[in-house]
């Protein structure tokens, strides 16, 4: 399993493919043009920010308060689908 801090130092594309194999997707939202996708890494959060030209994949300290990490999700979350499994 890959360390948070080491994966902060990986290029883009292994970034994605790590992503796409070990991390959790939490949830999506639209920020003007943006397509920003939340996911959980190793007990970190990690969101890719997808525009038309570009892909962008940043990471939250370990520090960071996971409520504030969370909030803009909230409103799109499909609750009631999670309950119903």
């Amino acid at each position: 399993m890959l360390e948070h801090s080491m994966f902060e130092r990986l290029p883009l594309r292994s970034q994605a493919e790590t992503l796409a194999k070990e991390g959790t997707l939490l949830g999506q939202r639209q920020f003007n043009s943006w397509t920003v996708t939340l996911y959980t890494l190793h007990n970190a959060f990690v969101e890719v920010w997808t525009g038309e030209e570009a892909q962008v994949i940043s990471t939250f300290k370990k520090s960071a308060n996971a409520m504030a990490v969370l909030e803009p999700y909230v409103e799109g979350l499909d609750v009631q689908g999670m309950l119903d499994r």
